[in-house]
């Protein structure tokens, strides 16, 4: 049986599932979706306002609320915590890298793939972990600390 999310991870599911989305999109040969960037540049555009709106913000909320708390309780989950925020810079890296690419749909896949593999990585493994080694107390102060920075 799969364990119930805890309400402190509501607000960064919530980032997941827009996250997901853009995953989708940028990928190569990705289908039209209605309302959503079609072209090349667009996609750009909308991937680069993506980052700076949601994820920049959705990145400094786990490096600074969420991970804090989690750090130091289990040695093989401070390994995945790392290569969570490793992966938050290579992400950080890849939009950087779209701004002046001369091939951005290369980029634009390769950086949607790797979305995708996070967010599945947190929501599937992480926060399932995390539930396991944080205190009710503790859940209730990331819930508590997230809303306050939205």
């Amino acid at each position: 049986m799969a364990i119930k999310r805890h309400k402190a991870f509501y607000i960064l599911s919530h980032d997941h599932h827009h996250g997901l989305v853009l995953a989708q999109l940028i990928k190569k040969d990705a289908p039209v979706y209605e309302h959503l960037p079609k072209t090349i540049e667009e996609k750009v555009n909308y991937t680069i306002q993506s980052y700076r709106d949601k994820l920049i913000r959705h990145f400094n909320d786990e490096d600074e609320i969420l991970f804090p708390k989690v750090k130091g309780k289990d040695s093989a989950l401070d390994n995945r915590v790392d290569e969570i925020i490793n992966e938050h810079r290579e992400i950080e890296s890849l939009v950087e890298e779209l701004k002046t690419a001369d091939k951005p749909e290369t980029v634009l896949n390769k950086l949607g793939y790797l979305l995708e593999s996070h967010i599945r990585k947190e929501e599937r493994e992480l926060f399932v972990k995390f539930q396991e080694v944080l205190t009710e107390e503790e859940l209730s102060e990331i819930e508590i600390k997230l809303k306050s920075e939205r």
